[in-house]
């Protein structure tokens, strides 16, 4: 199964459990557009679209197709030729005048400047700054979650990280665990926490670290060309990664960890706790419970925007993959390990081909070949298993020798459902 089947598979599954809700007249339909991340209006051609037509009408009817707005090749590159050798320097408006008085552009302003920036020839000036004010919590639960570690002194004498996740609407914490230094592993694991235990939500919220965003520079914009493993794990599971540009815009998460650094060290003391598997599991138990009932706040809305997961697994989506080539004695070099491929009744080897390394939070690692997983090997590189289905894994393919997956890599794009 391609990753473009799937992100149309899980935009459908979302938007028919928010149509049935509509019609059962439990969020109105500005609150279900909200939730799937679209405008009112689309929300309800879409709805005309599938009452007509069933789920045949929300396929995507532009891909392929040119846009009629583009600006034309010839022209493009005649402006780029003046530009260049008579107008070298020139801010954007004064050229696109002379362009349209002098030598015949047809394309407004917007193409011009575009086109021009595009080119590099001028650079885009910084977002003037808005006047801030808090912002206003999200009406239900699961329209937008915040994720985010902190180190701190959480025993005597012990560095610790916690990573937390926890609810905009409600400050509910989701999901909270200890680890020696947080990264890319545990952040999938959070999320992958609250999708098993609540549900699929629709956004989450984070700070502009390495293991979310790659930037160019520190503190600078964020690139979302260049995906990170959490950002390409999110992606087919339809949900949105919006980056904080400032530690006021996370302060609910960084106000929850003021708490947390004040109360958790003290209950982890009161329960004579000094090592980190049992505060990991005291978290869950005891402490999330009740730190719940004393600081969780009511939604401004009835309902939640949690969906239950039903696709497919999330152990082979929410892992990290890296691709790598063959070598000519058909083995694989990743994570200072020599995988060799066993020997495959499809082809007699896959030498200089392109493969997908699978690493797992428990340290295990697996090949795959598209979607077939060639073999399965331990933490120290051994074969375990060949063309199996991992062990947490449930679906379909268990019992067989071909275990079918998402294939996440990012050059696959597409809009599922059409706006116009």
């Amino acid at each position: 199964m391609t990753w473009a089947r799937v992100l149309q598979e899980v935009r459908q599954m979302r938007f028919e459990e928010l149509y049935a809700r509509r019609q059962q007249r439990d969020v109105t339909m500005a609150e279900a557009a909200e939730m799937l991340g679209v405008t009112e209006r689309t929300f309800r051609r879409w709805s005309g679209r599938y009452d007509a037509e069933g789920a045949e009408g929300l396929q995507d009817r532009r891909i392929g197709r040119l846009s009629a707005r583009a600006v034309p090749v010839d022209e493009a590159l005649r402006m780029m030729t003046w530009y260049e050798t008579r107008y070298t320097g020139w801010t954007v408006k004064p050229f696109h005048e002379r362009w349209q008085t002098d030598h015949g552009g047809t394309r407004s302003y917007s193409g011009t400047k575009k086109t021009l920036q595009a080119a590099g020839h001028v650079t885009r000036a910084p977002r003037r700054g808005a006047h801030r004010k808090k912002r206003p919590r999200k009406p239900l639960p699961g329209m937008r979650l915040h994720q985010d570690g902190s180190t701190h002194e959480w025993v005597p004498g012990c560095q610790w990280d916690l990573m937390v996740t926890l609810d905009d609407a409600t400050t509910e914490l989701y999901s909270a665990f200890f680890v020696e230094e947080e990264g890319t592993m545990s952040r999938l694991q959070g999320v992958r926490e609250v999708i098993e235990t609540t549900g699929l939500f629709s956004s989450l919220y984070t700070d502009r670290g390495s293991h979310y965003w790659h930037t160019d520079e520190a503190g600078g914009q964020v690139d979302k060309t260049r995906l990170t493993q959490v950002h390409r794990a999110l992606q087919p599971l339809g949900v949105t990664l919006i980056p904080a540009y400032s530690p006021e815009a996370r302060g609910r998460s960084e106000r929850a960890f003021r708490t947390l650094q004040d109360r958790l060290p003290k209950e982890l003391a009161l329960a004579s706790i000094t090592e980190m598997a049992a505060a990991t599991q005291y978290l869950p138990e005891q402490f999330l419970p009740q730190y719940n009932d004393r600081f969780m706040v009511r939604a401004t809305e009835p309902g939640t925007a949690f969906i239950p997961w039903v696709g497919t697994n999330l152990t082979e989506i929410l892992c990290v993959h890296e691709e790598r080539v063959v070598a000519k004695d058909n083995t694989v070099h990743s994570h200072r390990q020599r995988l060799q491929i066993p020997q495959d009744p499809h082809r007699f080897h896959y030498v200089k081909v392109t493969v997908r390394v699978h690493e797992y939070p428990d340290g295990t690692l697996a090949v795959f070949h598209g979607p077939r997983c060639l073999a399965r090997y331990d933490a120290d590189g051994r074969l375990i298993e060949t063309g199996r289905a991992h062990p947490a894994r449930k679906g379909p393919t268990h019992g067989s020798n071909v275990s079918l997956i998402v294939d996440p890599r990012p050059t696959v794009r597409g809009i599922i459902f059409s706006h116009g």
